[in-house]
């Protein structure tokens, strides 16, 4: 009995081999998912000052774009640039109205500049009062309810806490 030979394709003897990609897809195709899955979908970029500790919070929600206020021990700023000292967890008596304890003026100043400012007023998060606030979570209440309360003063009603996603 005569045994049947495999039928193979004919080859040359001196050719270079195929490569099988088949790995290699699967390989690209799990980085692109686990990218794809860590990619943060936020069109507000926030970035903590140094040494500000931000409270933790449960909340998935991602911030929108807004006026960046950051409050630490030190000081209060806008974006940047520094608006008002802050010592022994409250701010300095002449940055303060003399009639109002909660009424800080330079706060004040700066946001009625950017609401009347042309390059600015436009802004729709102007318009809309929007401020995201880094505050340290060791800063006493009294301390936030001043920075909020002027902010609402200034035309800025909403105002939220920006925290840490729960460790």
């Amino acid at each position: 009995m005569s045994r049947r030979r495999r039928f193979e394709l004919p080859t040359k003897k001196n050719s270079t081999f195929t490569l099988n990609i088949t790995s290699m897809t699967d390989m690209f195709t799990i980085m692109l998912v686990f990218l794809l899955q860590t990619y943060s979908t936020s069109d507000v970029q926030i970035i903590p000052e140094n040494g500000l500790r931000l409270p933790q919070s449960a909340s998935m929600v991602n911030p929108t774009e807004s006026i960046k206020l950051s409050l630490s021990k030190e000081s209060l700023k806008i974006d940047q640039t520094k608006i008002a000292d802050v010592k022994n967890a409250d701010f300095l008596p002449q940055d303060l109205e003399d009639k109002d304890t909660n009424f800080i003026k330079p706060l004040f100043q700066e946001l009625d500049r950017l609401a009347k400012s042309e390059s600015e007023k436009d802004k729709a998060f102007i318009k809309e009062g929007r401020i995201l606030l880094q505050a340290d979570k060791e800063l006493p209440y009294a301390t936030l309810r001043k920075v909020m309360y002027t902010a609402s003063m200034a035309g800025f009603p909403q105002l939220k806490l920006v925290t840490l996603v729960g460790e």
